[in-house]
């Protein structure tokens, strides 16, 4: 249900306590005071079935009591009674209810179902139960057992642990910090982190969300509001229980290294979310957050009265990424004005013990309008020469004015005033100036504020569009799967698998089945010839790890050497695992590439998420090596070769020495095929690919494993994938019965340039009617919003032009957070409209949507756009004037009546 009715709760005008008690130290009485204390304006109402006054309040036998309909009540009372309070409050038509309450169990049976079923019964929105509650200082409501009231500001706190919210408005009280939104979501019956991230991303008092998750319900559902909330603002989380470990051992290599946590950490990755480790770093990027200027790179300038402490914040901020700025000759010249040679002359930049607050302002000023820089840390270690309190004055007036010349374009300062008092951090606040405990902890948050930048290009980076994956046959590929679980096998052949990657255009090193000691030696033969020694391995579906089951033979040169393998082996495997079943030998070459690096690619199941690549360095020793990084399909180019960037043996795949480089693009296009077979076929389990040997021939599979199972399903529309794959099914050619051909297809990120072509040869009327006002320039940030899509809640369909590749026409929706509704939008290039392109693309939206489930589909339409408002009435459009702006017509269409 998402932000149904959110605003009710983070932002009520009436509320009613059902639980408040007389008993000081209880949960109720505590809630009770925060509401009180808080100075909350509005309709206040207390339910106690025992008491008729709580706290000198008049209190209510019963929500049926009362004289008003409270847009959400606060429940205190005990587990057995909250079903009951529950459905008494959709009985009185309120909103949301905030549950405190712990102990309603979990389950088919439990507390918690039948509270959720007397919620949904009435479309009342859950937070809780056993939350912390919800604070929201705009209005100021404290429905929580919080020790303070927060002050209000713009950060947003989402957290599944009440103690989390604790620490931070115990923290924010203490650095002037504020809040617009603490929620506590405690179970998430109802309300969970997504629903949140969608209420705070769209919410403009909101400028930095910050999360603590411990377990994620909905993964879809999840990463498409985490992406959402991404593209418009921070978003930094903290996930708790990283050292936990998969309770089913895996059964490949690939398995064994993507670790639930590691792929958390891909999931956030591909969202754009910051990922902090502990409540330290949190705090750290809090305090940048909690300033609107964000750093726009990675080039620091340290100004500090102490060099020791301004070389320990260098050497901190190289180590995690940053760059030491260089100073131009127009701030050195400054700066010589003021102190002449009493400084250091580079940075650090080190005015001297005894400087004071005209020295530290004069300097700063300099500093901020170097260009060579990106922001600024200030530090201060207290003498008995100057007033850290003046020092700290002169810094915020110097920031002030700074910031009011340059709103744009203004820097991010941050400090750290060595044991200085509350008063100075107090000035240094005032001025948006965060003062970190120690320089550590400046450099931190500066470099999450770089992090948080690097995040957003990757973001909004296009895709190269030249690396497809061609045409599978999917039909052989479908058959050996569908033989194989048929069977009751879980694990490929080499044969079947070796047809399976030729499928995929994925090289593999020859492969031959023996079920006889001579078929052996005559498939040996055959490689004997071309200049290869063979390996023979055991062929056993009950035997996965053929080196560890005595099951490989490697440097084989002549028959007889086949021979004597071929009956020893057998004897040997039989030894280990007597009651296995053997099928036969595989025979193939030993490749000799000395120049190689050998590579592990592979697929994993993850619970929550579903498939995970996993590329490495690979070999007999990788869980050791532990060379790896994770990332969730669908992949592109882009994004796989992001993949192998994040790995130490990346580095080896460039040339050095004499060893050439490796084929540019094969190893990424690889992961990209993987990626596809993902998204192809969800009875593959785990894949693992190892060694996979790379070099500037490209690349081959000399081993592989391939697990399957029945399709499992995670998400809708799609059974496996946590985020959805592009649409194929969805592209067709088209014929106008004005002659005019197309491709009609999804939009993809590759279309960028295709897209911004289509703007810029649009006429400025026509463009008015589409974005309903003036539109001259059309950013990178602005075509990627366009052509980035989550076809989870969103969708565009191109016509492309054949042989040029134009766009010359796109109709997009875009679903509400609950995927019930969507909002419609079409442009068609101003040389071809009268053609029946509008007609035939908003068709085509039209029949998406119906096929997604939606069930209405609706737009603002300018008046004066006569076309499209008559061609919205032929379609079934519902045609209403806009009561707040008579320009605007309102269009609705009823998808489940058309």
């Amino acid at each position: 249900m998402s932000t149904y009715r959110l605003d009710k709760l983070f932002a009520p005008s009436s509320l009613a306590v059902v639980g408040g008690s007389r008993r000081t130290t209880s949960l109720g009485a505590a809630v009770l005071r925060n509401i009180r204390d808080a100075g909350f304006p509005g309709l206040m109402a207390i339910v106690n079935p025992v008491h008729s006054e709580v706290d000198g309040h008049p209190a209510f036998t019963s929500l049926d009591k009362l004289p008003f309909v409270p847009d959400i009540i606060v429940v205190t009372a005990p587990a057995s009674a909250v079903p009951n309070i529950i459905a008494e409050a959709v009985g009185k038509g309120v909103a949301g209810a905030v549950i405190l309450s712990a102990g309603l169990g979990h389950g088919e049976g439990s507390l918690s179902a039948a509270t959720l079923a007397a919620a949904h019964a009435g479309g009342l929105r859950l937070i809780g139960p056993n939350c912390f509650g919800v604070i929201a200082p705009g209005c100021r409501l404290n429905a929580s057992f919080a020790a303070h009231m927060p002050r209000q500001g713009g950060l947003a706190l989402i957290s599944q642990s009440g103690a989390i919210i604790a620490a931070m408005v115990d923290w924010a009280a203490e650095r002037h910090h504020g809040f617009s939104g603490l929620v506590s979501i405690g179970d998430q019956l109802d309300v969970d982190v997504a629903d949140c991230l969608d209420y705070f991303a769209a919410d403009p008092a909101t400028h930095a969300i910050l999360l603590y998750v411990e377990a994620i319900p909905d993964a879809r559902k999840f990463l498409s509001a985490a992406r959402a909330a991404a593209r418009v603002k921070p978003v930094v989380v903290v996930k708790a229980g990283r050292m936990a470990q998969g309770a089913k051992a895996a059964a490949t290599h690939t398995g064994a290294l993507a670790g639930a946590d590691a792929v958390y950490d891909a999931a956030f990755r591909r969202t754009g979310l910051l990922r902090v480790f502990n409540l330290r770093e949190l705090f750290d990027c809090a305090a940048i957050l909690s300033i609107k200027t964000q750093p726009q790179g990675r080039r620091l300038a340290v100004l500090t009265n102490g060099g020791g402490l301004g070389i320990l914040a260098i050497d901190q901020l190289v180590e995690l990424g940053g760059l030491s700025a260089n100073l131009s000759a127009t701030s050195r010249a400054r700066i010589n004005e003021v102190l002449g040679d009493r400084w250091s002359g580079a940075n650090p930049v080190d005015i001297g013990g005894d400087a004071h607050g005209a020295h530290y302002g004069a300097v700063l000023a300099a500093l901020l309008d170097d260009p060579e820089n990106d922001a600024v840390v200030v530090l201060n270690v207290q003498t008995a020469i100057a007033d850290p309190a003046a020092i700290a004055q002169a810094v915020a007036d110097t920031v002030g004015a700074h910031r009011e010349g340059k709103a744009r374009s203004a820097k991010p300062v941050l400090a750290t005033f060595v044991g200085a008092g509350p008063g100075v951090s107090a000035i240094l606040e005032s001025a948006s100036v965060p003062n970190l405990p120690t320089e550590d902890d400046a450099i931190r948050a500066f470099m999450y504020g770089v992090y948080h930048c690097v995040a957003m290009q990757a973001l909004m980076t296009p895709p190269p569009g030249t690396a497809e994956v061609a045409q599978t046959d999917r039909q052989v590929v479908q058959g050996i799967l569908d033989t194989a679980l048929r069977e009751g096998r879980i694990w490929l052949d080499p044969l079947e698998l070796a047809s399976v990657f030729d499928a995929y255009a994925i090289p593999m090193v020859s492969t031959r089945k023996a079920v006889s000691v001579e078929q052996a030696v005559s498939h040996a033969e055959e490689f004997f010839q071309q200049g290869h020694c063979v390996a023979m391995k055991i062929l056993s579906p009950d035997i996965v790890h053929k080196s560890d089951a005595g099951g490989v033979v490697l440097r084989l040169r002549d028959a007889d050497a086949v021979r004597s393998a071929y009956s020893a082996m057998i004897e040997r495997v039989k030894t280990k695992h007597p009651d296995c079943r053997i099928s036969g030998m595989i025979i193939q070459p030993m490749i000799s590439r000395p120049a190689a690096r050998e590579l592990l690619l592979g697929l994993a199941d993850d619970p929550t998420f579903g498939p995970v690549i996993v590329f490495g360095e690979g070999g007999t020793a990788v869980e050791i090596i532990n060379d790896k990084a994770l990332a969730l399909p669908p992949l592109d180019m882009t994004l796989a070769d992001d993949l192998v960037r994040r790995t130490r043996i990346s580095r080896r795949l460039a040339g050095y020495r004499d060893i050439s480089a490796v084929k540019p693009g094969t190893v990424q296009f690889t992961l990209v095929k993987l990626s596809q077979m993902a998204v192809d076929f969800p009875e593959i389990s785990e894949l693992d690919i190892n060694p996979l040997l790379a070099d500037e021939q490209g690349v081959l599979a000399l081993d592989a494993r391939l697990r399957i199972s029945p399709p499992k399903k995670l998400f809708a529309g799609h059974t496996r994938l946590a985020i959805r794959p592009y649409p194929t099914a969805w592209q067709r050619d088209v014929v106008l019965e004005s002659g005019l051909r197309f491709r009609m297809r999804p939009v993809k990120p590759e279309d960028e340039g295709a897209i911004h072509h289509l703007l810029t040869h649009t006429d400025a009327a026509d463009l008015h009617s589409r974005f309903l006002g003036a539109i001259k320039e059309f950013p990178h940030a602005f075509v990627a919003r366009l052509t980035q899509l989550d076809y989870a809640r969103a969708m565009a369909f191109a016509a492309v032009e054949p042989g040029s590749g134009e766009i010359l026409g796109v109709a997009r929706l875009h679903a509400d957070s609950q995927y019930r509704k969507a909002e419609y939008a079409v442009l068609v290039r101003s040389d071809t409209k009268g053609q029946g392109l509008g007609w035939a693309l908003m068709s085509e939206l039209i029949r998406y949507a119906k096929a997604e489930g939606l069930i209405e589909l609706h737009g603002d339409v300018l008046q004066s756009n006569i076309s499209m408002l008559q061609m919205c009435r032929a379609l079934g459009f519902l045609i209403a004037n806009d009561p707040e702006d008579p320009a605007i017509s309102l269009v609705t269409l009823d998808l489940q009546a058309s």
